[in-house]
């Protein structure tokens, strides 16, 4: 990929706003779906319980809290993605949308964690982006 240039990997090591939301918004969505499977397996404690715990609130408001910080972190992904600066590649820009994308579709709906769970929707899924593509 000849957009990974030094000056890309010298941004990278900066924490940009983009791959920190990013980040930020894939645990958050595994947290919020996911915390009580990994309970049972005996995980450390996710972002809900550590929520609850530090200020004393049901799981159902520290969900509401959490949709709060995703909506944020889809923000801060947005606004950086849409920069007209040019100084970072949009094919670069565009691996942390992908990114973020990808975990909205697997644990976006808040009620289902497609990937730790997983049935046929997923399956479905996976193959029309991977094996049965809609041709462009």
């Amino acid at each position: 990929m000849p957009e990974a240039t030094k000056e890309v990997f010298d941004w990278l090591v900066t924490d940009p706003k983009i791959l920190v939301a990013a980040a930020d918004h894939c645990r958050l969505l595994d947290d919020i779906t996911g915390h009580e499977i990994e309970q049972e397996r005996g995980n450390v404690a996710s972002t809900v319980e550590c929520y609850m715990k530090e200020y004393g609130v049901s799981k159902e408001e520290a969900h509401e809290v959490i949709k709060k910080f995703i909506e944020d972190d889809w923000k801060y992904i947005n606004e950086e993605f849409m920069k007209e600066d040019g100084a970072i590649p949009k094919k670069i820009l565009k691996i942390f949308l992908g990114y973020a994308r990808v975990m909205e579709a697997l644990y976006g709906d808040f009620s289902n964690n497609w990937y730790d769970v997983s049935n046929t929707t997923t399956k479905e899924m996976m193959e029309a982006l991977l094996v049965n593509p809609i041709p462009v």
